[in-house]
């Protein structure tokens, strides 16, 4: 194909993809109440604890409560057309790909996006917890007044980040495939993988929430030592290989 043919399948491939996006948009929006109700549960659960009505999503402006439900819909619309936009990408591409970036690509998306969607799960799992333990900080007289924009930012940018984090182990994985790291390499990094997971995990979760760090942790370890066994499985399976072929000297 040449550049304008390419020019054109991609303007193609983007329009269908945003088209979807809009779609998505528009069911998001609809079903909003539900999700607006579900991430403000922690907020009525204060307001019980304490007897403080006026605990309580505040909307600041008056175009706050759907400049909101626009930022819901976009957000889960995303998620809703990620297998039409998802599919664009993958179709502008894949011509240009060999079988076996295929296949590694396939395998990359199937693995990445069931970890996302968990970590982001997870997130919504832990935000309950976050939020309540930060309100136990509020002293004695105050009032919670939770601006929703920064209160949804808040939530999403959990999801988003505990999300992106489940997808790491992944990348390494993609890394030993590529011949970039053996999964020796990647072993032997295991006492800077826990602390960096510890970090981050401490990082994403309040400072008191310790439940929710060390399980963030925990999940993240794990993964890590998952995508190190099976790099190691690759590099013997690989070793194999070659050694069948003649490229390397059987073992003696």
């Amino acid at each position: 194909m040449s550049l304008g043919a390419h020019l054109v399948e991609l303007r193609k491939r983007l329009m269908l993809a945003a088209l979807a996006l809009l779609v998505g948009m528009v069911v998001a929006f609809i079903i909003a109440d539900p999700v607006i109700h579900l991430i403000t549960e922690p907020i009525r659960i204060i307001a019980d604890k304490r007897g403080d009505e006026f605990s309580a999503l505040n909307f600041g402006t008056i175009t706050a409560a759907f400049d909101m439900r626009m930022r819901i819909a976009f957000s889960i619309g995303l998620f809703l057309s990620a297998p039409v936009w998802l599919w664009q990408i993958w179709a502008f591409i894949m011509p240009g790909l060999t079988r076996k970036e295929i296949r590694y690509t396939i395998g990359f998306v199937v693995a990445a996006v069931p970890l996302f969607f968990a970590g982001c799960y997870l997130g919504i799992m832990i935000m309950p917890h976050v939020i309540e333990l930060m309100w136990s900080f509020t002293p004695e007289g105050g009032t919670n007044f939770y601006q929703a924009k920064e209160y949804y930012d808040f939530i999403f940018k959990l999801m988003i980040v505990i999300g992106i984090s489940f997808v790491l182990p992944v990348f390494l994985v993609a890394l030993n495939l590529a011949g970039i790291m053996s999964g020796r390499a990647i072993l032997k990094g295991w006492r800077v993988a826990i602390v960096i997971a510890t970090v981050f995990a401490a990082l994403a979760t309040p400072a008191a929430d310790v439940v929710s760090m060390l399980m963030l942790a925990g999940i993240l370890i794990v993964l890590f030592f998952a995508a190190a066994g099976l790099s190691l499985i690759f590099d013997r399976r690989k070793h194999k290989r070659d050694a069948a072929s003649g490229i390397l000297p059987d073992p003696v």
